[in-house]
């Protein structure tokens, strides 16, 4: 799959760098911008605030299947339900909201975990399929937690509580699994 990463820090070059260990032909943007035309997939891996600037330098935004995976820092867009929802209204494609409860800094471990960490997520049908794989290409397990619409701004606000939670005990993977399967 060819994906277009606009972002290079911590979640944007992580994910660029676990996509590419397993196989996809990965592009990085940065603050420069570039062209995401003849991607498969934009990931989306900037601070809330930057999204109109980032994606406003990038050229080729033409309808592709599109993760937002920005952490809400500060004030929100008001004119739109969430960040997912503002990165639709410019790249016009199917959304997805991931990668925002998963700490970048712990990436280089998720392969040594005892259980595959979850990864919570949601998306619009279009994106879904897309975004399991490139979730368990990334060494995660999917949960799906609803379409864009109410799950990402469930996402965006269940933020606090990861940070409450890291201001504890720092970094964490975490798992949820049915009854049976623990």
């Amino acid at each position: 799959m060819k994906i277009t990463v606009v972002g290079r820090g911590h979640v944007g070059g992580g994910l660029a760098r676990l996509w590419s260990a397993a196989g996809h032909e990965v592009a990085g943007l940065g603050r420069d911008g570039g062209d995401a035309a003849g991607s498969d997939v934009v990931v989306v891996a900037v601070p809330g605030p930057a999204i109109a600037d980032a994606l406003g330098r990038v050229g080729g935004l033409n309808g592709q299947v599109t993760i937002d995976a920005c952490n809400l820092y500060g004030e929100r867009d008001t004119a739109f339900p969430s960040l997912s929802h503002q990165i639709k209204s410019i790249t016009g494609g199917p959304t997805a909201k991931s990668f925002s409860t998963n700490f970048a800094v712990a990436y280089d471990r998720i392969a040594a975990q005892r259980v595959t960490p979850s990864n919570l997520f949601a998306a619009e049908e279009g994106a879904r399929a897309v975004t399991e794989r490139l979730i368990r290409d990334a060494g995660y397990e999917p949960l799906y937690v609803g379409d864009l619409d109410p799950g990402a701004r469930l996402l965006e606000d269940g933020s606090a509580l990861t940070r409450a939670i890291a201001g504890e005990i720092g970094p964490f993977f975490y798992r949820y699994a049915p009854v049976d399967r623990l």
